[in-house]
């Protein structure tokens, strides 16, 4: 066989008069990681079949044989007894290929009026918006599972932090909204996304489009697109979608890193807020007391990966010149791994979160550490007439001389109290208490357990 012969072996081989290069061909092959499109390569090829009969571009007979073999190919990569071959680059060409081997030339004429351009972008389209649906189920239990959590937790104290120092008391039901809250802007992107996901750019061709008389509403209707793209140099060289999703992505693990820095200090000795059950633990190989909090250190670790595909699909976008390059195919790996990071992550979670036992004692006394309530106090006497940084300066030497007795505000005296203002009486003590501080926040977004169980309730009727 001629070298010319040998290159015609390619379904683009005809202008090449000699073969690839052995290496190029596999260091130029996406097959190893593409395959995985095989489901919406093959479903959007049956749409194109169809659209194509329609228009008259196929016979009604010539469509039924393309659509029953991509069906046996379909089912012959599911059983296992599909071949691929790095010779035929991607799983585009493995699977027409295929194809024509089992129907004959009648699988040639599926090509027509399409490019791989516009079937790669397609095929990540669908799915990625499969993929979305997943990940927003996933995100929604994980929700769920924060809202039971929250209402089982509404009455519990524990110290709030800035600096990760004692702050003020807050319940642990309001620190786990807080988490809550997080997560639904981080639902409302993934919608918000998948609206952008939802454009199908079938009919593109290779970049300027095709001269069949095709009819892009009909694919677009078969495939569940809202829309077809509106330009076709755009629709083959966009992957702002995909950007978007790993965006999206990142910051979600952002979300789950600070959650995970939460567990692991709250899960220490030095904390002991939480205990997480040994199911979502690991012990040491050297030290038998050791129970570590594995699946949130991994959680954290995992960020870092995720937040790395996206500026890696920032960076192979941004000197791109239109239409499609060479280079998009790059742009496969950091997506592909950016959804099965963030499926396993909330998966991880959903499971974990509702499973979580708070140690209450413990956060209670922490939270009676730290002179968590010393603002109720400056509070308490704005409100018996003293200018707010007058009260301030005040409850500072109050605050200074709890730390020299090695005293609570809420253990000393009356007579104490008074040292530092007259105005202070007998009342002061219910507001220096923890549940007192807690219970006055009762307003919309406070830390009050009655605002806690109203918020529970008001998200169950959007989740």
């Amino acid at each position: 066989m001629t070298d010319q012969n040998k290159s015609a072996e390619k379904p683009w081989g005809g202008r090449f008069t000699e073969p690839t290069d052995a290496f190029v061909e596999r260091f130029t092959a996406s097959v190893g990681f593409d395959q995985r499109l095989y489901h919406h390569d093959i479903t959007g090829s049956i749409a194109h079949a169809t659209m194509l009969a329609e228009v008259g571009v196929l016979t009604a007979e010539e469509r039924d044989t393309i659509i029953e073999g991509l069906k046996a190919v379909k089912a012959d990569i599911e059983a296992g007894t599909f071949e691929w071959s790095v010779s035929l680059e991607d799983v585009h060409m493995n699977i027409e290929a295929r194809l024509t081997d089992r129907i004959g030339i009648t699988g040639k004429k599926l090509h027509t009026g399409r490019s791989r351009n516009d079937q790669v972008a397609t095929d990540i389209r669908l799915y990625l918006r499969d993929e979305i649906d997943v990940i927003a189920e996933e995100l929604r239990r994980l929700q769920a599972g924060l809202l039971d959590l929250a209402e089982r937790e509404s009455e519990t104290i524990m110290p709030g932090f800035t600096h990760l120092q004692t702050a003020q008391p807050v319940t642990f039901g309001h620190h786990l909204l807080a988490w809550y809250e997080m997560l639904v802007r981080d639902a409302e992107r993934l919608q918000d996304c998948r609206k952008r996901v939802n454009v199908m750019p079938l009919g593109a061709a290779a970049l300027a489009g095709t001269t069949y008389p095709i009819d892009r509403g009909i694919t677009a209707k078969l495939l569940g697109f809202d829309r077809a793209s509106e330009n076709s140099l755009d629709s083959v060289s966009d992957r702002d979608f995909a950007i978007e999703f790993c965006s999206f992505a990142a910051l979600l693990m952002t979300h789950l890193s600070r959650f995970s820095e939460e567990l692991v200090l709250w899960t220490s000795a030095q904390f002991d807020f939480i205990d997480l059950p040994d199911r979502f633990c690991t012990g040491s190989s050297i030290m038998p007391q050791k129970k570590n909090p594995d699946v949130p250190e991994l959680v954290r670790g995992k960020t870092g990966r995720v937040n790395g595909h996206l500026i890696s699909l920032l960076t192979l976008m941004k000197s791109q010149p239109l239409a499609y390059n060479k280079d998009n195919q790059e742009d496969k790996e950091p997506l592909f791994d950016t959804v099965d990071t963030v499926k396993g992550c909330l998966k991880a979670y959903a499971d974990m979160i509702p499973a979580i036992e708070a140690r209450a004692d413990n956060m209670r006394v922490a939270a009676k550490r730290g002179f968590s309530t010393a603002t109720d106090l400056a509070d308490y006497l704005v409100k018996k007439g003293v200018a707010f940084r007058d009260a301030h300066e005040i409850v500072g030497k109050a605050v200074a001389f709890g730390v020299a007795e090695g005293r609570d505000l809420s253990e000393m005296t009356t007579e104490e109290l008074t040292r530092f203002s007259d105005v202070i009486g007998e009342d002061v003590f219910d507001v220096l208490t923890l549940e007192g501080s807690v219970q006055a926040r009762d307003h919309l977004g406070g830390t009050a357990p009655k605002q806690v169980r109203a918020a529970v309730a008001r998200a169950r009727k959007t989740l």
